[in-house]
């Protein structure tokens, strides 16, 4: 059978000639003499390994030397709790922007350590927007300020930063991260699970600034510790060490397709021959306004349940998989990763309209 064209939320597509590579070192790593799913991280060869990943990283977004880059494990539910164990520090208060699952859950969490002001919400829409927002309402003695900079499930991402002044701005960006040319100096903490745009599950990566670090709350635990990680050079305990390796060969093909710019450029036009079609169609309708939309996420209905299930049925019978939306919202998702490549989501296009053509 031939490889599908995969539009799942994550774990996602990887790119092919990653995962070759990935296959022909599986038995052994170089002239190891073994798979790095076998190699001690303390190792020459894993050590090796992990820095270069690092400096990739840091080199494709461009990161600045106060930084620090973490590879830490237990997703981004994880960094829901690390963040405020580790940032609230003074006012233990925090501004959020409410846009969506991830920040819901965010704000429970935040709020068993401190008090969270939400300073904008688009729950009145289902989340299918981003709300605009009036600094009036932002908190001068906040500890951080956060946001979801992407939001999965709903199909919406922030195309401005907020302007926070000296509190820092902690961004979500799981699905988003590596997906367009980004100023790291924006912001004071980003995380991202890795099954999205990075590697397969299993990795979370911190990027944050040096001076937030070091200022955990008394109750912090160790391991959800900022410090202890950035002491030890993400080598505390045993990281996710064979996620971390595929993540490096993801690092080496961003840098072969030309860098974040040549990847942004390319997720644009993928995104604008999904857009245009359902901006056109007379079946099928997206459900974010155009300001907000994501360029990684692309929910669409029909209008009827019915209907919806028969397409995505219908186009798995045609090699286009996971096209199921989240059950929260309904309809349709096509989630277009940096992996997935023009001719996906070109073939989902053509399909679409076949599909219109005998339901109309």
């Amino acid at each position: 059978m031939s490889r599908v064209f995969n539009f799942s939320a994550g774990p996602a597509v990887l790119p092919e000639s990653v995962l070759r590579t990935a296959a022909s070192e599986l038995l052994e790593y170089r002239d190891s003499g073994m798979s790095v799913m076998e190699m001690s991280h303390r190792s020459r060869d894993y050590e090796a390994i992990i820095q270069d990943a690092e400096r990739l990283l840091r080199e494709i977004m461009g990161i600045p030397e106060q930084y620090s880059v973490l590879f830490l494990q237990g997703g981004a539910h994880l960094q829901f709790a690390m963040v405020p164990l580790n940032l609230f520090r003074g006012s233990k208060k925090a501004d959020l922007v409410h846009t969506g699952a991830w920040t819901t859950r965010a704000i429970a969490e935040a709020k068993k350590y401190g008090t969270v002001n939400i300073v904008a919400s688009s729950e009145d829409a289902n989340f299918s927007y981003i709300p605009k927002l009036d600094t009036k309402a932002f908190s001068p003695d906040a500890d951080y300020f956060y946001i979801c900079s992407n939001n999965t499930i709903e199909g919406t991402r922030f195309t401005v930063w907020p302007d926070t002044g000296p509190v820092p701005l902690v961004a979500d960006m799981s699905s988003n991260i590596l997906s367009e040319v980004m100023d790291v100096s924006r912001f004071g903490v980003i995380f991202a699970g890795s099954q999205k745009n990075v590697a397969p599950a299993g990795v979370t990566i911190v990027i944050i600034r040096k001076d937030l670090i070091g200022a955990a709350m008394e109750i912090t635990p160790t391991m959800l510790d900022y410090a202890t990680h950035a002491k030890e050079n993400s080598l505390y305990n045993t990281p996710p060490t064979y996620t971390i390796y595929v993540a490096k060969l993801v690092f080496e093909w961003i840098m072969e397709q030309g860098g974040l710019p040549a990847i942004e450029k390319r997720n644009i036009e993928k995104a604008n021959l999904l857009y245009d079609y359902l901006d056109e169609s007379t079946l099928f309708k997206g459900t974010v306004p155009r300001e907000d939309r994501s360029l990684m996420n692309i929910p669409f209905v029909t209008g009827s349940a019915a209907l919806d299930d028969a397409f995505i049925t219908a186009a798995a019978k045609n090699g286009l998989v996971q096209l199921k939306g989240h059950r929260s919202v309904g309809g349709m998702r096509a989630s277009i990763y940096n992996a997935m490549p023009v001719e996906g989501v070109q073939a989902l296009v053509e399909f679409m309209k076949r599909f219109e053509s005998e339901n109309a």
